[in-house]
């Protein structure tokens, strides 16, 4: 099966893991439809691809949980004609529910192997708005700011300046933030000169390496 062809699995996971739990948005939805999880995985992977669990994608990084991108995405709120920042690309998995759902996605990955495979898998499914930059992702993209929307699908201790300074007013921001072994999905909110924060759903996310993340 490839993007946009029916799959029991697939639709068992929307509807057991995604449903079940609360995210009903149909856009959102689709869009998992439209990138079958089992594409960003590798081989040895893909009888667990739609399993209620991260998975290893290589280089030492996983594939997020999908209630865990559904449920960031959700938060999100991203709207047809958003630019989107994404700091860390991984597989590609949350980069193409962006793309599906916005204007232009901006992904950042320190690690260029992953993103080149990423690439790959974005261009097999003709997804051709998405931007890509190697590097440290926790300082943003500052030629491509502002963005209506972030997310940061690696944890941080606090959420980065560099990145709130980089939304536009009314924008969106959502990444985990907190100690390695306590993290909360933390949504930034930029209502003209106030920044609100709230605090949602634990969670456990490999830390984003960088200036303004975790430093090894």
């Amino acid at each position: 099966m490839e993007g946009g062809s029916y799959s029991p699995d697939l639709e068992r996971m929307i509807g057991e893991q995604l449903k079940e739990r609360g995210i009903n948005d149909e856009r959102l939805l689709d869009a998992f439809r439209a990138n079958p999880r089992h594409l960003f995985v590798p081989k040895d992977q893909k009888s667990r691809a739609y399993s209620d669990r991260p998975l290893p994608i290589g280089e030492g990084q996983t594939i997020s949980q999908p209630y865990i991108v559904a449920l960031m995405t959700d938060l999100l709120r991203v709207g047809p004609g958003d630019r989107v920042l994404e700091i860390g690309t991984g597989s590609g998995y949350q980069s193409a529910i962006l793309a599906t759902l916005g204007e232009t996605v901006y992904t950042v990955e320190k690690k260029g192997k992953l993103q080149e495979q990423a690439k790959r898998i974005h261009r097999s499914l003709g997804l051709e708005n998405i931007g890509y930059r190697t590097g440290d992702g926790t300082k943003g993209w500052k030629e491509q700011a502002p963005f209506e929307k972030i997310i940061g699908t690696g944890s941080v201790p606090e959420v980065p300046d560099s990145l709130i300074n980089q939304l536009k007013v009314q924008g969106r921001l959502v990444i985990p933030a907190g100690a390695r072994r306590q993290q909360r999905i933390v949504l930034v909110v930029k209502e003209g000169d106030r920044i609100r924060k709230e605090k949602k759903s634990y969670c456990s996310f490999l830390p984003l390496v960088g200036d303004e993340g975790w430093d090894k």
